[in-house]
């Protein structure tokens, strides 16, 4: 009876270490790893048809999917969502339309993309969404209605390659990619000149957008705006610290061997290093920045301080560099509470015309803050409304 209890004892203890160790066993190997991060099989294709918006609250062809061709012979899926006092206001001329049904490959073709390119100020949100599901799932829809329901901001989101109906594999280049291409299709096809784009990322869409403004900065394209909601610095460190539902951290029995949480540091195959891009974007900006930085202190996914580390990392391109120290004291100049004293907020400006704002709210979670109307006024921001 003792010796059964033992091993029963000694499973209880020995099997979850081991299942422990099997996971980042896996978690070392970039297939395995890929597919932990990002998730992209996790979705409700099976029961919900993407193919028709209507399912999510749109009108009829309010959305209009489509697809977008990479140059490394990837098909992107995307939605075209159109603000609806526009859409209330051609109402008739849309719903005669093809059906959004079956999503367009020639989306030039629809009133749709007719109502985006012909018009000299219509301004454009570029959505990078988050890991896992496709382009209508969780608080995605909710967010594009928030955008899109009582404004001129037309928006346009996709599904990652491997994602929802996108083909290919995921991976940090590929992604970046994905969101370059979306760029080169809204300046080129549809003719909306960077200074009325917005690049808009939640979660991992954050380091999504700020790795394709930084390929943009690169040849001198300086956007109205760039909104990050719920960022995180680099993946590295964002693994060290995350825990599962704010409550069971995946790092949490190797913390006490730096020497092991170092090697799967250097294991990690996509970087993400959005803080050191964020910094270069800001040097190179040749014209104007607005950076828009969102995060809700009960975030339980990624902690709220990335984005201090994200907002260090901006502000102080700005200058020479400051020290920790006196970073942390200046910050504290420049750091107001936000009108309902729920959260704060910190502003830098400089030359040329680089505005670096960081908001933190107390409620909306890591997912439903998308909707809030602190995010909103964060685009209208960008926008100069």
């Amino acid at each position: 009876m003792a010796r059964s209890l033992m091993h029963t004892a000694s499973l209880a203890i020995t099997g979850p270490l081991a299942l422990y160790a099997v996971f980042w066993s896996l978690a070392a190997i970039p297939f395995f790893q890929r597919h932990f991060l990002y998730a992209h099989k996790f979705n409700t294709l099976r029961w919900w048809d993407i193919n028709e918006p209507e399912r999510w609250g749109f009108e009829k062809n309010q959305v209009a999917p489509f697809y977008l061709h990479t140059p490394d012979g990837n098909w992107i899926y995307a939605w075209h969502v159109l603000p609806l006092p526009l859409y209330h206001k051609h109402e008739a001329q849309i719903v005669k339309g093809a059906s959004s049904e079956v999503a367009p490959r020639d989306i030039t073709a629809t009133k749709s993309f007719n109502l985006l390119k012909s018009d000299p100020n219509a301004k454009l949100i570029l959505y990078c969404n988050q890991n896992a599901g496709d382009v209508a799932q969780m608080y995605r829809a909710p967010s594009y209605h928030s955008l899109t329901d009582t404004s001129s901001y037309h928006v346009i989101a996709i599904d990652y390659r491997g994602f929802g109906h996108s083909t290919g594999v995921p991976s940090e280049q590929g992604l970046i990619q994905d969101a370059e291409t979306l760029v080169e299709w809204a300046t080129k096809v549809a003719g909306i000149p960077a200074s009325r784009i917005v690049l808009f990322g939640h979660s991992l869409g954050t380091a999504v957008a700020t790795g394709v403004a930084e390929r943009c900065t690169t040849r001198g394209i300086d956007f109205a705006g760039i909104v990050l909601v719920s960022g995180f610095s680099d993946l590295s460190n964002l693994l060290i610290g995350y825990r599962i539902s704010g409550i069971f951290p995946i790092m949490g029995p190797l913390i006490a061997w730096p020497s092991a949480v170092e090697l799967l540091k250097r294991a990690v195959v996509d970087k993400w290093p959005s803080a050191d891009r964020l910094a270069r974007i800001v040097r190179r900006t040749q014209h104007k920045l607005r950076l828009e930085l969102i995060h809700s202190y009960h975030d339980w996914d990624i902690p709220w301080q990335h984005d201090d580390v994200l907002f260090q990392a901006a502000a102080n391109a700005t200058t020479a560099g400051l020290t920790q120290q006196a970073f942390d004291k200046f910050k504290e100049g420049i750091t107001q509470m936000r009108p309902d004293n729920l959260g704060f907020i910190a502003e830098v400006k400089a030359d040329p015309d680089i505005v670096i704002r960081q908001e933190l709210i107390l409620h909306g979670g890591h997912n439903q803050i998308v909707t809030s109307s602190a995010v909103l006024r964060a685009v209208m921001r960008c926008f100069d409304e």
